[in-house]
């Protein structure tokens, strides 16, 4: 039998009037339930849509005009953090329909790399993100600014700019862990309380453009130009092993999600394309043909819906494989 054709979107959000670059999905307002979702666009706009009205409910204009390359709430729910190519990240209060910037960080680097943020209670979290020195990463306590550390490489190992950063941490340790993707196709993980790095390997020929990491499975998954997805995984000598290559249609990956239920996965291709994979097998699941221009990101909300942007200034929410 043939296998049925992939699905339409569920919806279409249109409004964005530029290129979408960041997706993130948050919970609603308190007592709401619904879910909303933040998307950031070319002309420095954040947009925070209803899904259940499709309608913008609030614009954040913080970046001068400048793109909106990364978006991330905070574990109290009604913080935003906004990364901008006007190299600032803003700290947004959205409590009882506000929408003010009430901190910001000044970055030191202008390139393509999104920050990552890590809860440490309530109150307090770390934040990497790309450091002055081209090969660096920067670790800040936050909301104090306080420099933590560092992170620079080795002095032989030159393995360009950090492209994309995913900090966390082990169930059995307090101690903070970045992955890192690099200009050279390379993927580190560091250990920042020791500031050192415990493994690399040479995951793709070209630089790696996103990744994601399955901390329960100690498994990740990274894209880069080329026209692969490199699989790997961590032991317990927090040492990185490359698992295998899924061979893709067309190159160019701009971000790579793990669903959080860790079933499947998804990634935005610069072919206009949306595929998503068994995440355990690497089976291809479906090619999400909507697009008229290359897909920039994609985020899963934890309810399982998918959300993707694009050049073509268009979100495609999509509910494939619910949730069981």
């Amino acid at each position: 039998m043939a296998a049925p054709p992939p699905p339409d979107p569920q919806f279409v959000l249109r409004g964005t009037q530029s290129a979408v670059h960041a997706l993130h999905f948050c919970g609603g307002a308190q007592g709401q339930g619904h879910p909303l979702l933040l998307s950031g666009s070319l002309s420095g706009l954040v947009h925070i849509w209803s899904l259940q009205t499709r309608r913008a409910v609030a614009t954040l204009d913080g970046h001068e005009g400048q793109c909106v390359t990364w978006l991330q709430t905070l574990p109290q729910g009604h913080q935003l953090l906004s990364q901008g190519r006007d190299l600032k990240l803003c700290l947004w209060d959205l409590a009882e329909g506000r929408n003010a910037v009430v901190d910001s960080v000044r970055l030191e680097s202008i390139g393509f790399c999104r920050g990552s943020v890590l809860a440490r209670g309530h109150q307090h979290w770390t934040l990497a993100v790309p450091g002055r020195g081209s090969d660096e990463v920067q670790i800040l306590e936050m909301p104090s600014k306080t420099s933590v550390c560092t992170l620079k490489p080795e002095a032989d190992a030159k393995p360009g700019m950090p492209m994309c950063l995913e900090l966390w941490q082990a169930n059995s340790s307090p101690r903070p862990l970045l992955l890192a993707g690099y200009e050279d196709g390379s993927v580190a993980l560091w250990d920042v309380s020791e500031r050192k790095v415990c493994s690399r390997i040479a995951c793709h020929t070209e630089p790696v453009m996103a990744l994601d990491f399955d901390s329960q499975k100690a498994r990740g998954v990274s894209g880069s130009a080329e026209k692969a997805l490199a699989v790997w995984s961590l032991d317990e000598q927090q040492a990185l092993q490359a698992l295998r290559t899924q061979e893709l249609t067309n190159p160019g990956i701009a971000d790579v999600k793990i669903r959080p239920d860790r079933k499947i996965l998804a990634t935005a291709g610069w072919d206009h394309r949306i595929r998503v994979f068994h995440w355990w097998t690497m089976k291809p699941l479906a090619v999400l043909a909507f697009h008229s221009a290359t897909v920039h990101c994609v985020a899963f909300a934890t309810d399982g819906l998918l959300a993707a942007g694009s050049r073509d200034q268009r979100i495609s929410v999509w509910s494939l494989y619910p949730r069981t």
